[in-house]
C-alpha cells in the first residue's frame, strides 16, 4: 500500500482458478477493521480469474513500527449445485481448506516523489489564483452584443446628419443675416422695414445654437438615465 495513508489506498488482488472445477474463495485478515473487502467470497469459474479491491483506511503512519497487518485467501472446491457459500465453509473438512497467506507492506513516498510534487504545484500558481479569486467574467458581459452595437452606430449616423443639417441651416441663416444687414446699412432712410429685418437676422444665430445645445444635452442624458 503506498502513501500518504491520508486517504482510502486501493490495492487490486488477482485471483486465478487454474483447474477444471469451481473454486469458492474468502478473504480473511488479522485487522477487519482497517480494510474493507470487496468481494470477500466468491466463486471462480474453472480458467477463470476474479480482481478484489482491498482498500486500506486511513490512519496516522508511524515508519517505525513495523506492519503486522495479514491477509489469508481461503479456498475449497465447489460442491455441485451450491446455494449456500456459508454452509460450503462449514461442511469443509481441514484436508479439503488450501490457503495463502499475505502480508501487507506499506511504502511511504521517498524525497525525490515529494521534491517533484511541490515543483508541480509552483509550477502552476497562476492556476490556484484563479481559483482562489473564483471564475473570470465571461467576456460577453463586459462588451456590448451585435443588437446594441448596431443601434449605437445607426444612432450616431442620425445624429451626424441631423447635424450637417443643423450647420447648413446655420450657415444659411448666416448668409441671410449678412445680407441683411448690408441691406439695412444701404438703406438710408432708416425705414421700419429694414430695422425689423435687420433685428431678425441678428436674433436667428442665438436661438439656432440653443437648439443645438438642447439636442446634445438631450441626448446625453437620455444615455446615462436608461
Amino acid at each position: 500500500f503506498p502513501g500518504p495513508f491520508t486517504d482510502v489506498v486501493t490495492t487490486n488482488l488477482k485471483l486465478r482458478n487454474p483447474s477444471d472445477r469451481k473454486v469458492c474463495f474468502k478473504v480473511k485478515t488479522t485487522a477487519p477493521r482497517r480494510y474493507c473487502v470487496r468481494p470477500n467470497s466468491g466463486i471462480i469459474d474453472p480458467g477463470s480469474s476474479v480482481i478484489v479491491s482491498v482498500m486500506l483506511q486511513p490512519f496516522d503512519y508511524d515508519p517505525n513500527e513495523k506492519s503486522k497487518h495479514k491477509f489469508m485467501v481461503q479456498t475449497t472446491y465447489a460442491p455441485p449445485n451450491i446455494t449456500d457459500m456459508e454452509a460450503v465453509w462449514k461442511e469443509a473438512k481441514p484436508d479439503e481448506l488450501m490457503d495463502s497467506k499475505l502480508r501487507c507492506v506499506f511504502e511511504m513516498p521517498n524525497e525525490n516523489d515529494k521534491l517533484n510534487d511541490i515543483d508541480a504545484s509552483k509550477s502552476a500558481p497562476v492556476l490556484n489564483t484563479s481559483k482562489q479569486d473564483g471564475p473570470m467574467p465571461k467576456p460577453h458581459s463586459v462588451s456590448l452584443n451585435d443588437t446594441e452595437t448596431r443601434k449605437l452606430v445607426e444612432e450616431c449616423k442620425r445624429l451626424q446628419a441631423e447635424i450637417l443639417k443643423l450647420t447648413d441651416e446655420n450657415r444659411h441663416l448666416r448668409d441671410e443675416g449678412l445680407r441683411l444687414r448690408k441691406v439695412a446699412h444701404s438703406d438710408k432712410s432708416g425705414s421700419p422695414t429694414a430695422l425689423a429685418l435687420r433685428d431678425n437676422g441678428s436674433n436667428s444665430l442665438p436661438s439656432l445654437l440653443v437648439v443645438i445645445a438642447a439636442i446634445f444635452i438631450g441626448f446625453f442624458l437620455g444615455k446615462f438615465i436608461l
